[in-house]
């Protein structure tokens, strides 16, 4: 088993910067993919990044390309999501994600762990 606490959600201003943290614990060593998705009221769960924990490869949502950055920290198990130029369409409860290695990896369906989410807010 995989546990993933998020933290570090909160409300911004349009333009403004937050940086997610998700800590792992647990069995991590089948971990392969980890990644941050996102939901807001009323839409589906989508992908907005990933990051493939063996090689480091990163790949994006187009709507967060050249805003967000996502890493890893190997040695404090813990992802981040560095979300800069935040827009009020970025507004919703941002999950972190783990599983295997997967090939399409914005397919919620595909993860075998999820945090329990933390909230993030983007007013105009």
């Amino acid at each position: 088993q995989v546990q993933l606490v998020e933290s570090g959600g909160g409300s911004v201003q349009a333009g403004g910067s937050l940086r997610l943290s998700c800590a792992a614990s647990g069995y991590t060593n089948g971990v392969y993919t980890m990644a941050w998705f996102r939901q807001a009221p009323g839409k589906e769960r989508e992908g907005v990044a990933v990051i493939y924990t063996r090689g480091g490869r990163t790949y994006y949502a187009n709507s967060v390309k050249g805003r967000f950055t996502i890493s890893q920290d190997n040695a404090k198990n813990t992802l981040y999501l560095q979300m800069n130029s935040l827009k009020p369409e970025d507004t919703a409860m941002y999950y972190c994600a783990a599983g295997p290695a997967i090939l399409a990896w914005a397919s919620s369906s595909q993860y075998n762990y999820w945090g329990q989410g933390t909230q993030v807010t983007v007013s105009s």
